[in-house]
């Protein structure tokens, strides 16, 4: 009679147990990144577009350092950046352009004492 029978799979395909776990925690993981991450950069392109549109405006070259620092800090409170200040700003010209740049760390604490430190360096050219 068993031999009629259909033979039956030995082994059941699936997720055990212990593998739902290891896929949550890798996904709880990458939302925590994801959460600490995009802000900072979204603050970064924020720097990068200031720096551009200052370093544009013609009224403001024409004020020197001090209007191109103040103008800096007046669409910094406007986009709500809070990295980078005027103080900040390294200004120079470059064939007749005003090139501002911006060098400045972020520290974002993951959990416990760990935290995430990352490097940026924005530039209107």
């Amino acid at each position: 009679m068993r031999q009629n029978m259909p033979q039956l799979k030995s082994r059941q395909n699936g997720l055990t147990l212990s593998g739902l776990l290891l896929w949550s925690v890798m996904i709880a993981m990458v939302a925590i990144f994801s959460m600490r991450l995009i802000p900072v950069y979204i603050e970064f392109a924020a720097v990068k577009r200031a720096l551009v549109a200052t370093a544009s405006d013609t009224a403001l070259k024409e004020g020197g350092i001090s209007a191109l620092r103040q103008g800096f800090d007046k669409r910094a409170s406007i986009d709500d950046i809070k990295s980078v200040t005027g103080k900040d700003l390294v200004i120079e010209k470059q064939n007749n352009q005003v090139v501002m740049r911006a060098s400045y760390m972020v520290k974002k604490p993951l959990f416990a004492n760990i935290s995430l430190l990352i490097d940026f360096e924005a530039s209107s050219h």
